[in-house]
Formats: structure tokens, sequence, C-alpha cells
């Protein structure tokens, strides 16, 4: 993928150059990315994260990486409570206009999540973004931001735990074993984990996809 592997990073300077340079490749391609994925197929991940929700519905969801609005809008239209999140000014815009849900304009390094307030968030190819060395602080606001027996969904693009500048964005490429390590050091019991697209050959499956609970 041409990533160069610089993991250990810690200084905050760097972690709001790489937010900031990936975020503006965003805001730049915005119309471009929104045409070019709003019939992309994720039944399947919107199906693993509310099959795994046990509270009863309607429920409170977090589409954390919302982008333009895509699954935000079907979250909604399924009767569901839907709050939508990005760092994107640009995508924060398009998402609100297209769902009708509130969207927060928040990224990764500064996140600022209510307490205890979701049933499940979804995490669709964002959570890649953040460097591995803040995925500690991250996945624990995730953790907090939940209810007790709430999920956490994430899918991301698989690799062999690299990561570096991919291009404009910066990308943090994980195998199940590591990402497990990751997630379950910040408190979630893992659901279930499978790869997409369904139904092909493993080296044609690109993204990893899993389910995540806070204990009760």
């Amino acid at each position: 993928m041409g990533q160069d592997d610089v993991s250990g990073i810690t200084d905050y300077d760097d972690f709001r150059d790489i937010t900031q340079r990936t975020l503006h490749h965003y805001d730049s391609v915005a119309p471009r990315f929104f045409a070019g994925t709003i019939d992309h197929d994720v039944s399947q991940n919107i199906a693993a994260l509310l099959e795994a929700i046990e509270a009863d519905a309607p429920y409170t969801l977090l589409d954390l990486g919302c982008g333009p609005g895509r699954d935000l809008k079907t979250f909604r239209d399924m009767g569901h409570r839907a709050i939508g999140l990005d760092g994107s000014a640009e995508f924060v815009a398009m998402a609100a206009a297209y769902s009708g849900c509130e969207v927060w304009q928040q990224n990764f390094l500064d996140l600022d999540l209510p307490d205890g307030l979701f049933d499940g968030i979804y995490a669709n190819a964002s959570l890649f973004h953040v460097p591995r060395s803040l995925l500690p602080k991250v996945l624990g606001e995730l953790y907090a931001a939940l209810k007790p027996g709430g999920v956490l969904f994430s899918s991301n693009p698989r690799g062999n735990n690299e990561e570096g500048w991919n291009g404009p964005r910066w990308g943090s490429f994980h195998d199940y074993p590591s990402w497990e390590r990751h997630v379950t050091g910040a408190g979630f019991d893992p659901l279930c984990h499978y790869y997409r697209p369904p139904g092909l050959p493993r080296e044609q499956q690109p993204w990893l996809a899993s389910v995540w609970r806070k204990p009760r």
C-alpha cells in the first residue's frame, strides 16, 4: 500500500499534522467522495451493529466519521436517533443536509463525547485514520460514550500492522490479532469479526469488520 512504518508517534504536533492533512484531503474531494460512495452496499455492517445491540429500539447511535451522511440517513430512516460526527467541515455540512440528522464537527484528536449516551457506535472506514499510538485514547473515549452493554462496530482496511502516509491520507492497517489487542485493551469484549466483501477469497477481502461490547 506504500505506507512507511513510523509506529510509536507520541508528539502532539505530529498528531495534529496528521489530522489536519488528512481532513484537508477529504474537504478537497468531498463532492467526488460522496458521488463515489453513495451506492456502496454496507448493509452487512449496519446489520452487524444493530443485531448486537440488546437495548429496546429505537437506539441512540453515533456514526463516527460519518462522511457525507449515507449511513447516517439509513439509521434515521430505520427510526433510530442517529448523530453524525466528522472532522471535515465539508462532510459535516453535507451530512446534515443529506440526512437531516444532528452532526458534530470533531476530529479524533479532540473528541468531546457525552458519557454513556449511545447504544451503539458505528465506525465504518474511519478508525484506520487514527495513529496506532493514539488508539488507546480514542478507544477509551468511545468506551466512555457507550451505555453499559453498548456496542462498537468498526470496519477498517486490513494489513500487516503498518501505518503511514498513503498518498494524502494517513492510515493504520491492522490484522485481526493486533486490532483485538487494541480494542480489548480499552475494555471491550469481542463479539465477532468478518472480512468484506462477502463471498470472495480472503485475498480479495480487503476490509476487516468487527463487533465489540462494553461490559454491563
